[in-house]
């Protein structure tokens, strides 16, 4: 029973050979991570580099520009902190959004859908302030779902206030997504 598949499973020499094996791994890694809101490449603070982004309007379809606000809202209290003043600007935000609503359970007695699911994708560049420089661009996707009812201001408000939770999550992906390419970025 002291053996499994030939390997003595006893030895204290084996033991301490893997504690050492997972130690030197564990330091070898430790190294390979920064901080994401820490000191960025160049030392600048992050809070700094993030405030230098400018967030422009977001263009959305017809009838979908209150998302579109509501994120571009959250962006700018998410890298700034309140839009104004701050360092000079040195990035432009660009995006193109659209929604789309999602009723996945319909009342078989009234046929009336009782839940609602809002899909939001964000198509975001990053880019230097004058247009020439692409510094990083992607596809932020969320969901936020609602209780819909039969009195129609209830069902019109938790509509609104799943736009508002949607743009929230949007916001925090596209931020990370931002810092964590301009944390590297050692003269951006």
């Amino acid at each position: 029973m002291g053996r499994l598949m030939g390997v003595a499973t006893n030895r204290p020499g084996l033991r301490i050979a893997r504690l050492v094996l997972a130690a030197g791994l564990a330091l070898n890694l430790g190294a390979c991570f920064r901080p994401l809101y820490g000191p960025t490449a160049s030392g600048e603070a992050m809070q700094d580099v993030l405030a230098a982004v400018q967030v422009d309007d977001v263009l959305m379809a017809q009838d979908q520009e209150r998302l579109g606000h509501y994120l571009r809202s959250e962006l700018i209290f998410a890298l700034d902190g309140s839009g104004q003043g701050g360092p000079p600007k040195r990035y432009r935000l660009k995006m193109q959004g659209s929604e789309q609503v999602q009723t996945p359970i319909v009342s078989s007695t009234t046929a009336r859908a009782e839940a609602g699911t809002i899909v939001g994708t964000v198509k975001f560049s990053l880019e230097s302030l004058d247009g020439r420089r692409i510094i990083t661009e992607g596809v932020a996707t969320a969901t936020a779902t609602y209780d819909r009812s039969i009195q129609r201001f209830a069902s019109l408000r938790a509509a609104r206030d799943a736009e508002l939770r949607l743009a929230k999550v949007l916001s925090d992906q596209i931020k990370t997504r931002i810092a964590s390419v301009l944390a590297v970025k050692p003269n951006s």
